[in-house]
C-alpha cells in the first residue's frame, strides 16, 4: 500500500527521474519518499497482477489487456461507485505515454506524447474520469453492420449516465448522426463538432456546395437534432 500511494504522489509531483524523488541530494530531497527508494525499485520490478501461466488463448475473444485486466475493471467500477458526475461530461481519447513492449502501443507524431497507449475516457467538467476504456488496435469485433466502432466504443463509456439527464460533449472524431440518434433514444444530450462528409449528413453542408459569406449561417433540423454551420471569419 506504501508502494501505490508513492505512485500515486509522484503523478502529482513531477520530476526529470525516477531517482529524484528519493535522492539524498539537500536540493532535491522530499521527506515524504524518506529512504525507500531501493525497496521501492524492488517492487516496481516484480510488480504483477495476473497468473502467467493461466494465459488464455489467442483466439477471437483473446484479451490482450488481461495481465492488468483486473486491476483495470477495478479502478473503472470504483470510479463510478464513488462519485456522481457532474451534469456536462466529455467523450474523448487519451494517450498515456508508454515506451514499454505492447502491442497496441500507438504511435502518433502529430502528438506531444507520440508513443503510449490510447485511452477513451468519459470526464466530468472538473476532469474527474468516469469511465474508461483502453484501445487495444482495430476494433472491428466491436462494429456491426448498423453501428461503428467508434460508435459501440461511446455508446459503453456513457452506459452508466443513461437516462439521467446528463449532457455530453465530443469532438469531429465521434460525432455522427447514428450515434446522437442511439443516444438520444436513451435519453442522453449530445452536442459536437462533426465532420460535413459523414453519413446521412446534410447534402449542402459539404465542402462542394456553395460557400458561406461572413455572418451567414445554415441550420437543418429533424425531430430533435439539429445541424448547424456557420461562418464567423
Amino acid at each position: 500500500m506504501t508502494f501505490v500511494a508513492l505512485a500515486l504522489q509522484m503523478g502529482h509531483e513531477l520530476k526529470d527521474t525516477l531517482y529524484d524523488y528519493m535522492t539524498r541530494l539537500r536540493q532535491l530531497h522530499d521527506p515524504f519518499y524518506g529512504e525507500t527508494r531501493d525497496r521501492f525499485l524492488h517492487i516496481l520490478r516484480f510488480l504483477h497482477f495476473a497468473d502467467s501461466s493461466q494465459r488464455p488463448d489467442e483466439g477471437d475473444e483473446y484479451d490482450q489487456l488481461w495481465k492488468l485486466s483486473t486491476v483495470f475493471d477495478k479502478l473503472s467500477e470504483a470510479y463510478a461507485k464513488f462519485y456522481n458526475p457532474l451534469r456536462h461530461l466529455a467523450v474523448d481519447e487519451v494517450t498515456v505515454k508508454f515506451l514499454g513492449r505492447v502491442i497496441f502501443r500507438q504511435y502518433i507524431p502529430k502528438k506531444r506524447k507520440c508513443f503510449g497507449i490510447k485511452i477513451y475516457k468519459l470526464c466530468d467538467e472538473s476532469g474527474y474520469t468516469y469511465d474508461m476504456r483502453v484501445y487495444l488496435g482495430r476494433d472491428s469485433h466491436s462494429a456491426t453492420d448498423d453501428m461503428t466502432a467508434t460508435h459501440a466504443n461511446v455508446r459503453h463509456l456513457t452506459s452508466r449516465v443513461e437516462g439521467l439527464g446528463h449532457k455530453i460533449f465530443m469532438d469531429k472524431f465521434f460525432s455522427s448522426q447514428g450515434l446522437f440518434d442511439d443516444l438520444d433514444r436513451h435519453k442522453i444530450n449530445l452536442c459536437g463538432r462533426v465532420r460535413p462528409n459523414r453519413r446521412d449528413m446534410p447534402s449542402d453542408f459539404g465542402p462542394k456546395q456553395p460557400k458561406l459569406k461572413r455572418g451567414d449561417v445554415r441550420v437543418r433540423t429533424r425531430g430533435g437534432l439539429t445541424a448547424l454551420v456557420w461562418k464567423e471569419r
